[in-house]
């Protein structure tokens, strides 16, 4: 693969939610399918809307009955990829006729399990186009018409597959106008704008097949009309003569094929219609649930809650309790002793032996005489006392300072304390 190119992927997927894992998927789709090309296109939605998508649009080889024919699809991805499923299509040429199954509509868009069930970290598109491959191999999406009447009428003659080669692919003729009827709604709140891919995918019942697979018969055993027209009228077509593969005989449109083919295109239209209710639902379903699950988890923590705060308004009766007590003891206390007749204070502190009765009263003593002399400093300096007044009591005030300090040091020697 040129450089080129893959910077010309790389910009086309500039907007895209995840580029660069994009961007491996389809470098290494390419690279196994090289007849697919890459395109950045408006897609139109059911609503009216556009918007720029990636797409790869060619053709995938396909084995049908010991034959490889090149089957034309596209495949549109989601800017949201690979969290959405992409949209697939089979797009035929001038020459050829889509093959409705339960695997392709009569707008060519391709239901497979594989898209149903898309997984964002396994699901890619190299494995989409081998299932593809495996299923059209089985139930080809499209059969060529006559080349005589592929400009006269749109009916086919016999269900068959694309001559092999590259002569059905996108160079044959130019494509039909793509379909614009999706069942893919923008949205713009949530992370990933669309929904699972198909609303409701139809059951692969093994027998029951709503479009048997079609025979040698002059027509194709499953409706090849396109149902009703838009104008609500439905007109009869003209009998139309064809010829069976052999050649020898003719067959004529009857009524009852007609009536089949009104009958199946209303089966699709209810079909359709049943899935995108079914879809409706299903989303509000999965609300209702991630709902479910946002309030039980709620109910778990407020529980949780609950307990804790009666855990601790236990602790706090037990608190209280306790408090109430302390509150009686001590009224209990203060009536006894408002009981009493007060205290003397000097009686108040006593010690224990008369040597720490000495020591403490020389102490206060010794604190007193501080306390003298400062004061006898004060009326000095206020002039209450003359100086003669005030060295005569400070030197007689000192004197008994001195003695008390050497008595405290004294008694505290003989008590055995600290100098």
């Amino acid at each position: 693969m040129l450089y080129t190119d893959e910077e010309k992927i790389k910009q086309s997927l500039s907007n895209y939610q995840n580029p660069d894992i994009t961007r491996r998927d389809v470098i290494n789709t390419i690279q196994h399918y090289p007849s697919l090309t890459t395109h950045l296109e408006p897609f139109v939605f059911n609503d009216g809307s556009k918007r720029e998508l990636f797409n790869l649009e060619g053709t995938i080889p396909v084995t049908y009955k010991g034959n490889t024919y090149n089957i034309p699809i596209c495949i549109w991805l989601m800017d949201t990829h690979p969290y959405n499923a992409p949209m697939c299509y089979v797009k035929p040429t001038s020459g050829m006729q889509i093959k409705v199954s339960i695997f392709v509509d009569h707008n060519g868009k391709i239901y497979l399990p594989y898209l149903h069930d898309w997984v964002p970290n396994s699901s890619d598109l190299l494995g989409l186009i081998q299932v593809m491959i495996v299923t059209f191999g089985e139930q080809p999406p499209v059969y060529a018409k006559r080349p005589d009447m592929q400009s006269s009428t749109p009916y086919p003659t016999q269900p068959y597959m694309p001559m092999p080669g590259g002569s059905s692919g996108s160079s044959a003729a130019p494509y039909p106008p793509y379909p614009t009827g999706l069942s893919y709604q923008p949205a713009a709140s949530n992370q990933y704008p669309y929904p699972p891919y198909p609303s409701v995918y139809p059951n692969y019942p093994s027998t029951s097949f709503p479009y048997p697979p079609s025979t040698n018969h002059a027509f194709p055993s499953y409706p090849c009309f396109p149902g009703p027209p838009q104008s609500g009228k439905i007109s009869s077509p003209p009998a139309i003569n064809t010829a069976n593969s052999s050649g020898g005989t003719t067959g004529t449109i009857t009524e009852e094929h007609i009536r089949a083919s009104l009958l199946s295109a209303v089966e699709d239209k209810v079909r359709r219609r049943l899935r995108e209710q079914f879809s409706q639902m299903q989303a509000e379903l999965e609300t209702l649930s991630r709902t479910q699950q946002e309030l039980l988890q709620g109910k778990s923590k407020l529980e949780d809650i609950l307990a804790r705060l009666e855990k601790e308004q236990v602790e706090l009766d037990k608190n209280i309790s306790i408090l109430k007590d302390k509150e009686k003891e001590l009224e209990k206390d203060i009536e006894r002793l408002s009981e009493q007749q007060p205290l003397d204070v000097d009686e108040a502190v006593t010690t224990t032996a008369p040597l720490y009765k000495q020591l403490l009263i020389a102490f206060a003593e010794e604190a007193a005489t501080e306390d003298a002399i400062y004061y006898m400093g004060e009326a000095l300096r206020r002039g209450v006392i003359d100086l003669d007044v005030f060295l005569k009591q400070v030197r007689s005030l000192s004197r008994k300072q001195f003695m008390l300090h050497a008595l405290m040091h004294k008694c505290r020697q003989k008590a055995g304390l600290a100098g």
